[in-house]
This record gives C-alpha cells, structure tokens and sequence, in this order.
C-alpha cells in the first residue's frame, strides 16, 4: 500500500509543479470585464509580467511592465511566491525521485529513502501554500477592486491562469500529503518483521550440585600396593 501511495503522490506533486510553471507563464491572470463597459471590441489582459490588449480581429499587442520598483507590493510578492514555488517543485521533485521505493539509489536503506520521500512531500507542501497564497493574493485583489465602486482603473475577472494555478497548488499539497503519510506506513511494515528476541536471564537461584568426593591419590601407598614382581 505504501508503494502505490508514494508513488501517486509523487506524480501528484510533479504533475502540480508542472501546472504551476505553466501558470506562471500564462498571460491570462485576469481579464477586463465587459459589465459596464460601452466598448467590448478589445479586451485586455495581464499576468505578473505583462499586460496585453486583443481586438476582434484576433490581433493583439503585449507590453512588459517597464519598472520592477514601479510595481505594487503584492505584484512583485506573487512573482516572489511564484517562482520559489517552481524551484520547490524542482527539489521535491529530485528528493521524491531519490526516495521511492521502486528506484535503485540507496535501495538497501529502507529508511533513508523513507526519509527522503518525505523531505520531498513536506517540499511539495510547501510549494504548493506557496503558490496558493500568491494566485489567492491575486484574485483577492482583482475582487476587490472590481466590487469598488470608487476605483477609477479598468476593472478585471479572474482569468483562467488562476483556476489552473489552484490546481497545481491542490495536487501539489495532496501529493505532499501522500509522500509524508507513506513513510509512516512503510516504517510500520518495516517494524513489523523485527522479531523481538530475549536471551534468557541466568537464573541466580541455581544451587550447586553437590561434589562427589574422589579418592587423593597417593603415590607412595600405591606403590606400596604391589610387588617387586609386578616390576618385572
């Protein structure tokens, strides 16, 4: 059983990672509305590193943000989360990798390897809060600033980037999850194949055998015994 629950969860968490990079890279983290908007023949589009614009005609333009300091607090927070949440993936990736039973790198060492799946799982749960407090982060911004009557901007809906981002953070908690419960199961098969031995105690209450008395041995009465002739 600890062999099928590792290894979902390290395809989990690979699988999270991967989604998490595409999420990343993909330009629609939030998208202009149309509710209010007079003029719906363009629509515009952003991400953590650029904002586009797109007409009817399919043709669209894309513009990096031209300050890194220019931006606000919680933009450059979730590209921080963001990219420490890939790198996170990429080590719990190298660690889940190493620690599965079913690789031959320590194979003699059940638990190290235990150990290193779970290293591994409790990385892909890092990684994955990482990048769901920074998609969180961000639609909690986009909410609040298209409920604000008062906002003067271009308001925005959450865009598709942020459904995929929240699942590559679920699978990567989940995957997490698996690898740090499966040590624990195999720690307890491992456990359960020691045979407890005890050499028995030496009993202090023996009494003695009592020791049969042996005649001394004399030589000069043996001797005595025989005859000259018995020389001869």
């Amino acid at each position: 059983m600890s062999v099928l629950l590792e290894t979902a969860g390290f395809f989990f968490g690979v699988i999270g990672s991967g989604l998490l990079g595409i999420t990343l890279f993909n330009a629609n983290w939030r998208v202009s509305t149309v509710d209010g908007n007079v003029i719906t023949t363009s629509t515009l589009f952003e991400n953590l590193w650029q904002n586009c614009a797109t007409d009817s005609t399919g043709v669209y333009n894309c513009r990096d943000f031209p300050s890194l300091l220019a931006l606000s607090g919680y933009l450059q927070a979730c590209r921080a989360l963001m990219i420490t949440s890939l790198v996170l993936g990429f080590l719990g990736t190298l660690c889940g990798m190493v620690g599965l039973q079913c690789t031959k790198v320590a194979d003699g060492n059940a638990v190290l390897k235990g150990k290193l799946a779970t290293v591994g799982g409790g990385i892909f749960v890092f990684g994955g809060l990482c990048a769901g407090v920074a998609v969180s982060w961000y639609a909690f911004n986009i909410t609040k600033e298209f409920f604000d009557p008062l906002y003067p901007g271009t308001k925005y809906e959450i865009g598709p980037a942020l459904y995929l981002g929240w699942s590559g953070a679920l699978l990567d908690v989940v995957g997490g999850g698996f690898l740090c419960c499966s040590y624990k199961t195999q720690v307890s098969q491992v456990r359960s194949y020691n045979y407890q031995y005890q050499a028995p105690k030496a009993s202090t209450s023996t009494k003695t055998a009592p020791q049969i008395a042996l005649p001394r041995y004399d030589s000069n009465t043996s001797i005595c015994k025989y005859g000259k002739n018995a020389y001869v």
